[in-house]
């Protein structure tokens, strides 16, 4: 069985809404009614309703100030204004508005019924129109993401491109001064080891291992500086190449994906 449509009838007069449970009940419609906009207005908040009808004149807040905000919450809600006060102003405010069509009393069982069946068949349009708005926006939203993380893995190339240079020139300049460090301190070291083992040494008893040990180390110092003076020109050469073959290759397989999805 399916579901009843939810009818909303406001009007501070009880008959209208007796007239239009009479019609609608047993036709597929469950009709509530309220006795003004502020009490309509509570209703919709609290649930759902499938078409509206407000009465034009009524105490408090009218019928197209209720059908204004009820179209400001809920856009594809249909609003029906029933009145018998009609006039071209009240016409063009209640389209401005959005609202569905007038009902002019006295109102009959066909007036009642055809405009339900109206109202609901514009509903269905309505509801279909939003739902295909949102899938076709859904799919639209992907592209300008993928465009935008496109955007960045470039630019993080780029600058990966641009810092290899300075990268392998701060290693070339580094590298000797490191190296020459090293030449000083394990000379200083030498000398002190040389200094330590003078103080030690009994003129009656030298200790020939303790300097044989202490003119190696004085001999590989300089040898160990200029190791690192040679090789760290060679090292950041070395890296300076392959950070720009790996620049150099995320760009070029970067301009593949993006030619590949441009065809």
């Amino acid at each position: 069985m399916s579901a009843l449509r939810k009818v909303l009838v406001v009007d501070d007069d009880p008959v209208v809404g007796k007239s239009f449970d009479r019609v609608l009940s047993g036709k597929g419609y469950a009709v509530i009614t309220a006795g003004n906009a502020q009490e309509a207005l509570n209703k919709l908040d609290a649930e759902d309703y499938d078409v509206v009808y407000a009465d034009i004149k009524m105490p408090g807040m009218s019928g197209l100030e209720m059908a204004e905000r009820v179209k400001e919450r809920r856009p594809w809600l249909p609003v029906v204004i029933v009145t018998g006060y009609g006039s071209p102003d009240n016409e063009a405010r209640a389209e401005a508005a959005g609202v569905s069509g007038f009902l002019r009393k006295p109102l009959s069982p066909e007036m009642i019924e055809g405009s339900a069946q109206k109202a609901f068949s514009e509903r269905d349009v309505t509801a279909h129109g939003v739902t295909e708005a949102a899938v076709i926006a859904q799919p639209a939203a992907a592209p300008a993401h993928r465009r935008a993380r496109n955007a960045i893995g470039f630019l993080k190339n780029v600058a990966l491109f641009f810092a290899a240079p300075f990268v392998g020139l701060a290693y070339i300049l580094a590298f000797p001064v490191v190296g020459l460090g090293m030449l000083a301190w394990t000379a200083i070291q030498a000398q002190k080891k040389k200094s330590e083992e003078a103080t030690k040494i009994q003129p009656a008893a030298p200790a020939k291992p303790n300097a044989l040990k202490t003119v190696t180390m004085m001999i590989a110092a300089p040898l160990i500086g200029l190791a690192f003076v040679v090789a760290g020109p060679i090292v950041g050469l070395g890296l300076l190449l392959w950070f720009g073959f790996q620049a150099w290759g995320k760009l070029g397989a970067k301009a593949l994906a993006n030619g590949s999805e441009i065809e």
